[in-house]
This record gives structure tokens, sequence and C-alpha cells, in this order.
């Protein structure tokens, strides 16, 4: 089945409202990241504190997927999605109006991560409208979502520059209350009786005791936390290492932002085609071998990098969601709940100790060392798969 097929073989658009869902939410959750600069400078934040704003919304995120997941299965995915659009309408009314000092700053950041459970949602959505075969393209199409990084990276520096940061938050308020409308368009309800989901908790209690579950979490942590932690600390290390402007720096990790993004798709559809493992195998090495060299003095050859590096990690988040997919289809949004929150956490981690070491040492060469040594300890974990698969049982398989 090739790719226009695939598309063509379940309801378009509900992946068309999953998708535009996950992209404006991702704006919405990166936020804080885009306007670092300015929002640093308005209310006069210290490293650490500066450290802390960057890294709330993508730990807030994390715990809230799971919650987000099982809502998705147990209530319904698009009331999840509703509800998820009209939060982050009120946050960013409240970032807008009333958000002045540090302690606001935080609880801000915190109401921001509910954007980010909008991963735990939209995935089952675009999965369920499609048939098995096509689902590892069809959750990397949906998944590449995460393009909304892009936009924001690239557009809130340049609102910000023009007014301010509170500004672009009503600007966002703006764009999620036109999204609240049209997902209400596109996918169209559906009914479900929770007397028939009775068996959720089976599902919960056959998903915990699974370690190829754990296995998908840690693999999701590296692959999409890298991706996400790198696109939050990517304006302030290209500010402050390169000394580029705010515009600049949004712009270029804009463009990083945009590879992982349309990579996405094709490591899920290549999954479907070539099986998950396989290309963990070969996808895992570029990333660290592309995190080390991001450590060139030169400009050219580091932005260079980055690309490579954001976009081998957005194929690897296709991979690993196909394998999602593939293992866990009667738990999807269960599944996806938790892989997500591990993903969102390991963004947590990433940023927060790059920036909290960056601030100790006066550079962030530290934590990229330590995250390019976390990915090679993950590619050894599907070396050691791989070598059980070919031996007829494979470990980490359900």
């Amino acid at each position: 089945m090739n790719i226009l097929s695939s598309l063509k073989s379940g309801h378009w658009p509900s992946l068309a409202g999953a998708w535009l869902h996950l992209t404006v939410s991702f704006m919405v959750w990166l936020l804080i990241g885009a306007v670092a600069i300015p929002l640093a400078q308005n209310l006069l934040l210290t490293e650490q504190q500066r450290a802390w704003l960057l890294a709330l919304p993508l730990l807030g995120g994390a715990g809230l997927r799971i919650l987000a997941g099982w809502s998705a299965d147990w209530v319904g995915a698009r009331s999840t999605a509703i509800a998820i659009l009209f939060i982050e309408f009120g946050a960013l009314i409240w970032g807008w109006l009333a958000v002045e000092g540090f302690h606001e700053a935080l609880a801000f950041a915190v109401c921001l991560g509910v954007a980010g459970s909008s991963f735990a949602v939209s995935l089952p959505l675009a999965g369920r409208a499609y048939p098995p075969e096509a689902r590892g393209l069809v959750l990397g199409v949906a998944a590449s979502g995460n393009v909304g990084t892009v936009l924001i990276l690239f557009f809130a520096p340049r609102w910000a520059a023009a007014m301010n940061w509170h500004f672009v938050c009503g600007v966002m308020a703006a764009v999620v209350a036109v999204t609240l409308m049209l997902f209400l368009w596109l996918v169209p309800q559906t009914t479900r009786s929770v007397r028939e989901d009775v068996a959720w908790w089976h599902h919960v209690a056959r998903l915990i005791r699974r370690r190829a579950a754990y296995w998908l979490c840690f693999m999701y942590g590296i692959t999409f936390g890298g991706f996400v932690g790198l696109c939050t600390l990517l304006p302030l290390l290209l500010h402050e290492v390169y000394e580029l402007s705010a515009v600049t720096a949004g712009a270029l990790a804009a463009l990083c932002g945009l590879a992982g993004s349309i990579a996405r798709p094709f490591g899920g559809h290549a999954a479907d085609r070539q099986g998950g493992l396989q290309m963990l195998r070969y996808v895992l090495p570029v990333v660290a071998g592309a995190v080390v060299a991001v450590l060139s003095s030169t400009l050219p050859m580091a932005v260079g990098m980055m690309i490579i590096t954001t976009g081998a990690l957005g194929f690897g988040n296709g991979v690993v969601f196909q394998l999602v997919a593939e293992w866990f289809p009667a738990e999807i949004g269960l599944a996806s709940g938790l892989v997500g929150a591990a993903g969102g956490f390991g963004g947590f981690v990433l940023s927060m100790a790059a920036a909290t070491l960056e601030g100790l040492t006066g550079s962030y060469e530290i934590g990229l060392w330590l995250f390019a040594g976390a990915v090679m300890c993950a590619w050894g974990t599907v070396m050691i798969a791989l070598r059980a698969q070919a031996g007829s049982v494979a470990d980490l398989s359900p």
C-alpha cells in the first residue's frame, strides 16, 4: 500500500483534525521556550529561574499525558481534545492579561503543560480512524503536528519584538479559539458507552506487566525527549553561544524543528515496511554522532549538525510510535499516554540538566555529551533486542 492509498483508506477529516490539534498545542506547549529571551529580560530572571520556566511545561505535559491517554480511552478522544483546547485558551488569556512576576510565570508554565497532553489524544484519534496496516504512516502524519514547534519558534520572537511576550499569549489565544471551531467541524461526534469499556482496568494491568512498554518509554524519552528538549534549548544556545539576535536564533531553531517534523511520517512509514527495530538500529548512531558534532565552534557546522540531529530524532519518533501501534493495538490510547509521558519527561530532564549545567559551567557541552551517551545506551538495547529476535524469541516483543 503506497502513501496516498494509505491516507485514503480511513477517515481523513479526523486525521486532519488530530494534526491541527497537535500542531497548535505544540505551539502553546513550547511558547515559553520561543519567548525565553524577552521573557527573561522582562522579568529579570536568573539563569536557574529561566531553566525552571523552560522545563516546567515539559514536565507538566509529561504527567498530564497519562491522564489524557486514560481519558481518550475511557471518556473519548474527541471530548478530551476539546477540554484540552478550552484549558489552553484560559491559560493563554491569563498569560496575556495577568502574569507579571516569576511565581505567576511558574504557575503559567505549569498550565501550558496541558497542551503537551494533546499527543495522547491526537494519536489515538487518528489511529482509530484507519486500518492497522496504515497506522504507522497515519500516526507519523498526525504526530508531524510537532511542526507547531517550527511555527512558534519562527513567529513568536517576531511578535514579541513587535510588541511584547504578553502580546504573543493573546495572539495564541485567538489561534486556539479558531482551532477549536475547526476541530469541532472536522472530527465527528462518536458515541461510546463507558459500560462497554469495563475491561479498561484489564488493559492497564496487561500494559504494566509487559516490559516492552517500559522499553518503549525509555526509547521515546530519548527520541522525542531529545527533540523537544533541544528545540526548547536551541534559541538560548544560539543566542548565548553564537551571539545571535532572538529573531535569528528563533528562525534557526525553527529550521531544526522543521527537519524533525518532516522526518517523522517517513520514520513511521519506513518502520511499517522494514520493521521498527531495524530502523532504530540505524538512526540512533546518527543522532549520537550529530549531537557530538554540534559542539563544533563554527556556526555553519553547528547548525548543520543541529538539523541532522533533530531530523534523525523526528524519524526515530515515528519509528517508536509505529511500534506502539503494532505492539499495543487494543490499548493504543493508554499506551500513547504512557509512552508520550516518558517523552515529555525526557524533554524536561534534557532541558533542565543542560540549562542548569550551563549555569554552573558556562557551557552546554556537558549536557550534550550526556545526551549523546544516553542515545548510545538506547542503541545498545536495540542491538540486544535484534539479537534476541534473530534467535526466534524477541525479548522486547509482546
